[in-house]
């Protein structure tokens, strides 16, 4: 069995290179919780259950085109938590690099005249959207070797 560390053990502490798809992964799943907190806590706001329950919402009146596009809206970062694993590396960095950027539109767009919890919210969202498009753009090229190796 291994012990623990000493206190004043000061080795460096061992590090591993994260792979760019799994950053972007993470960084689409704290994007989703920031929404999921922003949208949870907006329902503190006074007023917002009741235009709720009336069938209002901030882009106009409930119905299912606005209900479908809000879906399609919280789909999409979702996906890209799983498609950042599993696509091309191609397709799976301009699809980072344009949703990234559309995202931080998005959210720029979204907190303009809302209270200050949820343009800190909308801050955080922006800047790890923001985050996402640099990761993906300055995604590593492989080395030449790799690219003109004989595999026989």
């Amino acid at each position: 069995m291994k012990s623990l560390p000493k206190k004043n053990d000061s080795r460096p502490l061992a590090d591993v290179r994260v792979p760019v798809r799994f950053k972007l992964s993470a960084l689409w799943a704290s994007v989703l919780f920031l929404y999921l907190y922003g949208d949870y806590f907006e329902l503190y706001e006074p007023g917002k259950l009741r235009e709720m329950l009336a069938g209002r919402t901030a882009l106009g009146a409930v119905s299912q085109g606005a209900l479908l596009s809000m879906a399609v809206l919280m789909a999409v970062p979702s996906l890209l938590v799983g498609l950042s694993l599993v696509l091309p590396a191609r397709a799976t960095r301009w699809l980072n690099v344009g949703f990234g950027a559309l995202y931080t539109v998005v959210m720029l767009l979204a907190i303009q005249g809302s209270w200050r919890f949820y343009q800190f919210l909308g801050g955080l969202e922006m800047a790890l959207t923001a985050l996402i498009c640099w990761v993906a753009w300055t995604w590593p090229t492989a080395p030449e070797a790799v690219l003109t190796a004989d595999p026989s």
